[in-house]
């Protein structure tokens, strides 16, 4: 039998312990060479004119997604090794050359990436039309595209995880040459120290957090901690986050840990005695996995939350910035009477009023085309006449945070006049109409000096399927001052939609990676475990006392990385929704919610392979 043989042997043998390791590998090789796949596509080079953003997002994110997988794969393939390492002793002891039992490996390690990589870049090559529809989807793109298919992402794809398993394979082949053949017999069951409960440690670790959570939580514009801190405070609040969580997983949780062993009434009760031991002797080991876990889950929350609640927003935000779906200068275009619901004929004036700092710039209309404008956008407003001396003002740009007090007046000609309204809601197309509008008396409109123009507003049911409508009043307007909410929410969509895309897929990715990592901790730890709880077993505690035991030990591994990094990810957003001034509140809970069913589902199957290792045993054991 030769050494290729063998390998082709052992890998089959093994098959249920690498599993989940190649499956999350074939996973990771779909969506990177669906990414290869649309970045290179011709179909996709079309749909770059309607997104410019498209190739170049697609392109940082495939090369994000390269790193993280080659870390996510080396990390994985170290486990692996680790329960490799008896059986390499065993070959030791049985006389077969080191080179030979590093070839071994090396062959193990090249077969499974050439396996993972067929299997991957076959179902991406079917797989590719399907996710590349859902992308014309969630881009609002009605676009008949053919097969995305290129040569030039097979050719990627295979080159990067080549040299991916290449590395993972080189590392296998030196084990043999690292650990003396005593240390590879007890890999398996060489621990971590019992880590002591450190006070100091303990409250540096939640001060770290709290101070993180309240520097992110200022505002940009007025927080002297900006002004201070600069450009730094980002980096100052992801390392104060990754400490905090670090030294919270290693000292706070070690000090709960030691205070629940010392209650007598809780630790005698069932096997909670040997589960806090258990969770107590890992930890150090254990705080830095969760550390990365709670890092990578509040990045992958933030980034989603973020990308899916402007995706979710986005008839809000074009709403803001444009409430009629026409609006141009210029005189009346004909349009199909049946169509239009509201249209609105006026004329407005540009004026510049002096300013202590600079100039203000305002487009003015009368009272009678406001309550018109009002009428057709169904404001509900008081019907009052203002006065010569009165005046008001539309201005949805007005920023509390950046300016210290709203003006009380306004000098229109050398004339003060009294702001009698102010309302922050658009009343005309801000693409048309930029900048804040004023609303004087009929006659003090007339008499004021300034560049006058006429221009239209019309109502249209249904605008978002009247692209066409759109582009022809636009190519019959002889100015540039034309918009169009259909076509904004078109290309805010398109925008956001390939944004969600991308996201969404890396944020999969991440959590596939995530949970496998820890599956792949909990699953090694069940062997180092199986032999104690056949001892249990036979000394007459119940299959269904393990089974709770595993539940909970699994539990608090799986649970604290996520309570935590959906803190993390719920104060993150909350900052990025005061700096946009959005309501991001349902899209978040949606994202958070889907991305713990799945966290969720992966510690089911954790459970379900512990619980399969220990019973396994016992049986054998007899």
């Amino acid at each position: 039998m030769t050494l290729f043989d063998l390998a082709l042997k052992n890998i089959r043998r093994n098959m249920k312990s690498y599993g989940l390791y190649i499956g999350a590998t074939i996973f990771s090789i779909i969506i990177y060479f669906t990414f290869a796949t649309l970045k290179h596509s011709d179909d996709i080079s079309g749909l770059a004119e309607t997104s410019k953003q498209m190739q170049g997002i697609m392109s940082s994110s495939a090369f994000v997604l390269m790193i993280f997988v080659a870390i996510f794969i080396l990390y994985s393939n170290s486990f692996f090794m680790k329960r490799r390492k008896k059986e390499v002793a065993l070959y030791s002891l049985l006389g077969v050359r080191k080179r030979a039992i590093g070839f071994l490996l090396f062959f193990e390690n090249i077969v499974i990436g050439i396996i993972s990589l067929v299997i991957g870049v076959g179902l991406g090559f079917f797989l590719s039309q399907a996710l590349l529809s859902l992308l014309l989807k969630l881009m609002g793109l009605s676009l008949s595209v053919g097969f995305a298919f290129s040569m030039q992402a097979v050719i990627e794809t295979v080159l990067v995880f080549f040299l991916i398993f290449l590395v993972t394979s080189l590392m296998g082949y030196r084990v043999i040459y690292q650990f003396k053949l005593i240390e590879l017999f007890h890999a398996e069951k060489k621990g971590e120290e019992q880590p002591k409960a450190r006070m100091i440690s303990a409250l540096v670790g939640v001060l770290s957090l709290v101070l993180a959570y309240w520097l992110a939580l200022q505002d940009l514009m007025t927080s002297s901690a900006w002004r201070v801190l600069g450009l730094a405070m980002p980096l100052i609040i992801i390392g104060l986050t990754i400490l905090g969580s670090y030294l919270l997983f290693n000292s706070v949780l070690v000090y709960i840990l030691n205070i629940l062993k010392r209650r007598k009434k809780w630790a005698w009760k069932g096997l909670h005695l040997m589960t806090s031991s258990q969770l107590l002797y890992r930890i150090r080991g254990n705080a830095k996995t969760l550390t990365i876990i709670a890092t990578l889950s509040a990045t992958t929350i933030t980034a989603g939350g973020a990308i899916f609640g402007t995706y979710y927003n986005t008839d809000k935000s074009v709403e803001a910035v444009a409430p009629f779906s026409f609006m141009w200068e210029g005189e009346k275009q004909d349009m199909d009477a049946d169509l239009v619901e509201d249209a609105v004929g006026f004329e407005a004036k540009d004026i510049t009023v002096p300013g202590e700092q600079y100039d203000q710039s305002y487009y003015v209309i009368d009272e009678e085309t406001f309550m018109k404008l009002t009428e057709a956008l169904g404001w509900d407003i008081d019907d009052h006449e203002l006065g010569r001396d009165e005046v008001m003002m539309v201005d949805p740009f007005y920023d509390e945070q950046m300016q210290q007090g709203r003006e009380e007046t306004v000098a229109i000609e050398g004339e003060e006049k009294k702001i009698n309204q102010f309302y922050q809601d658009p009343i005309v197309n801000t693409p048309t109409l930029p900048g804040p509008t004023l609303v004087l008396d009929d006659a003090s409109f007339q008499e004021l000096d300034g560049e006058n123009a006429t221009y239209q507003a019309v109502q249209i049911a249904d605008e978002k399927n009247h692209l066409d409508l759109s582009k022809e009043l636009e190519a019959n307007t002889d100015t540039e001052r034309f918009s169009s909410a259909g076509q904004s929410y078109q290309d805010a969509i398109a925008s956001s939609g390939a944004m969600l895309f991308v996201g969404s897929f890396l944020g999969l990715v991440f959590l596939v990676a995530t949970g496998s990592i820890i599956f792949f901790k909990m699953m090694t730890e069940a062997e180092e475990d199986k032999d104690k709880y056949t001892v249990l077993y036979k000394i007459g505690v119940s299959k269904k006392e393990m089974k709770k035991t595993v539940r909970y030990q699994v539990g608090l591994i799986f649970l604290a990385p996520l309570v935590l990094g959906l803190m993390h990810g719920a104060v993150a957003l909350m900052a990025f929704s005061s700096l946009l001034q959005a309501n991001l509140l349902e899209p978040v809970i949606i994202w958070m919610a889907a991305y713990t069913v799945i966290y969720i589902l992966y510690y089911a199957v954790t459970v379900r392979g512990f619980n399969k290792t220990i019973t396994r045993n016992i049986v054998q054991e007899g």
